[in-house]
């Protein structure tokens, strides 16, 4: 297992560096994002192709994390591309002086991102490093449930936060229909059920120390660069969403208060 990582860990750092010699040629930070998603798949394919002969367990999690990985892909790069780079970058590249930054970038968002999708992605290992017999079980089953679940609010609320944003009418409003009037999140809720559901897979393939990646995975959702980073910047910008915060729960779905 530890070598199995190990050779992920690799492949990883190659790609990380050379999109990192990509982002200096072409002064765009930003390309990290499209990644992220991309990241979980190739190492999870590895794991994959080097566990030997698939099983259920083992093709039912490449399907699905493959969903997941490419969808947000996707989603980042219509989001992104043609629009520069993002402004988080931009601030951090004017702290630090362009001709710091360009170093310390690899640093700071190439090589931080490939180790947190090496430590995120352990369910992935934990599922695919398993001698377990691959049959579904009932758990097997509640981890479609979850991903099921987790799937709809994160792409139908990227979704309706996109139709929302091309309406020029809704500058400065907040979005408070569909999946966004039951949690201010639903993106960010369907993320970490759908990491909670790569866990119930790891246990079910009797591996549970690995599960450790989905609460590091809602850990950053929550506390780092999701939820706890947005809210800030909202109540800043809009002054509409302090009336949204009294009416509608953070990150569980439930309904608007009254």
């Amino acid at each position: 297992m530890i070598t199995l990582f190990s050779q992920a860990a690799l492949i990883i750092l190659s790609l990380v560096t050379i999109l990192w010699i990509w982002s200096v040629l072409i002064k765009n930070v930003s390309i990290v994002d499209i990644f992220w998603g991309v990241g979980f798949v190739i190492v999870n394919a590895f794991y994959g192709f080097m566990s030997g002969e698939l099983d259920a367990r083992k093709i039912l999690i490449l399907i699905l994390v493959s969903l997941w990985g490419l969808r947000l892909a996707i989603y980042l790069a219509f989001r992104n591309i043609g629009k520069g780079e993002d402004f988080r970058y931009q601030e951090f590249r004017r702290n630090y002086g362009p001709k710091r930054y360009w170093w310390l970038s690899f640093f700071q968002a190439f090589l931080l991102q490939g180790v947190l999708i090496l430590i995120v992605s352990l369910p992935f290992l934990g599922v695919h490093s398993s001698s377990n017999t691959g049959e579904l079980k009932l758990l097997d089953y509640i981890g479609i449930g979850v991903w099921l679940i987790g799937f709809t609010f994160e792409a139908g609320g990227d979704y309706q936060l996109a139709r929302f944003k091309r309406d020029v009418k809704n500058k400065g409003k907040v979005l408070n229909t569909g999946f966004w009037k039951y949690t201010r999140h639903p993106n960010y809720f369907g993320d970490s059920a759908v990491w909670w559901s790569y866990a119930i897979f790891s246990i079910a393939a009797g591996n549970y120390w690995q599960i450790v990646g989905s609460i590091i995975m809602t850990l950053l959702i929550l506390k780092i660069s999701g939820v706890s980073l947005l809210e800030k910047t909202l109540k800043e910008t809009k002054p509409q969403y302090r009336h949204y915060i009294k009416k509608t729960n953070s990150f569980l779905p439930w309904f608007p208060k009254k």
